[in-house]
């Protein structure tokens, strides 16, 4: 599943950053690093930017961009019994 898969609302854990060089650089220093848990804040009405909150901040992404990282969904525990 990919970052750009998920929905508003959502929270997820990366996986991978796909892409090389410069490209997969730039995202690491905005802090979109393996293990990161992160929650989908907005998505715009035709899908590009994706607004993402992360190491307490928010940061929007492209949809092509999204697309390159890999994630876990976290599903939410549910506390009925």
């Amino acid at each position: 599943m990919f970052l750009s898969d998920l929905k508003k609302g959502d929270r997820g854990k990366i996986l991978k950053i796909g892409g090389s060089g410069v490209y997969k650089r730039r995202l690491s220093d905005m802090g979109l690093l393996k293990g990161e848990i992160f929650t989908v804040k907005n998505i715009a009405p035709l899908g590009d930017p994706i607004e993402i909150t992360i190491k307490d901040y928010n940061l929007s992404l492209r949809k092509n961009e999204a697309q390159n990282i890999e994630v876990e969904k976290i599903k939410e525990k549910n506390n009925e019994e």
